[in-house]
């Protein structure tokens, strides 16, 4: 075990991508992965907890952070199904540069809110530097559970993450309980992010939106790939 930490109060939302793309934003050695021949890129925002190494206790204050991420689909030569993150925006500043000094992760130090007001989650962002773009979800969540479509489960069982850092590309393995989902209707949103991750714009509606209580998820140490996917670029 390498780390561990707790997700919590999920928003996934999810629009169709172009796969050639995709393709050309993933790490060397991937490809993207398709559902019934379609890409998709989603936006996805949470509270972590209880962040920890190994079994030591988790960090106080620096392990609960929100954040927000823009992320991508993907599959290796071994058939390996991961997420490639386009971007990570977070509102704890150290998180980020370990996140990027030690794994390559594009994280992003921004401001995050996010507020219940009975029923309803708000979740809000906006980056610190650079183009300031932000992103903006508002849901009511109800207690009924729901069950994942076969579009959701290939969107939201992954097992790890590929990146490329220092000229390779790894497998990051992770595992957690199955998720529950809660049934939810999707109040409002404003998005720049995924434009800034360079994809095109999301147009119109996203075609899956989901709520999850939270889980608790360990990963494990990265795993180089040892063989290149290809994809006509």
């Amino acid at each position: 075990m390498l780390f561990r930490q707790r997700w919590r109060d999920l928003v996934f939302l999810h629009w169709p991508a172009d796969p050639f793309e995709v393709a050309r934003l993933l790490p060397a050695g991937t490809v993207p992965d398709l559902h019934q021949g379609r890409a998709y890129v989603g936006l996805v925002f949470f509270r972590m907890d209880d962040l920890a190494f190994g079994r030591t206790p988790a960090l106080p204050y620096l392990g609960s952070f929100g954040e927000v991420n823009v992320r991508l689909y993907s599959r290796d030569a071994t058939g390996r199904r991961g997420v490639v993150f386009r971007s990570l925006d977070c509102d704890r500043l150290l998180p980020v540069l370990t996140a990027r000094g030690a794994f390559g992760l594009p994280y992003r130090w921004s401001r995050i809110h996010s507020q219940w007001f009975d029923s309803r989650l708000l979740y809000r962002t906006g980056r610190r530097q650079g183009a300031r773009a932000g992103a903006r979800v508002w849901l009511d969540v109800a207690d009924e559970p729901v069950a994942a479509t076969p579009l959701e489960e290939f969107l939201t069982q992954r097992w790890g993450l590929h990146e490329r850092f220092l000229g390779r590309t790894y497998y990051l393995p992770n595992a957690h309980p199955a998720w529950s989902f809660r049934r939810c209707t999707l109040l409002g949103w404003e998005d720049d992010l995924v434009a800034a991750a360079g994809l095109s714009r999301p147009q119109g509606e996203p075609v899956s939106v989901l709520y999850a209580p939270g889980l608790p998820v360990v990963f494990g140490p990265p795993v180089p790939l040892t063989a290149p996917g290809t994809w006509p670029r």
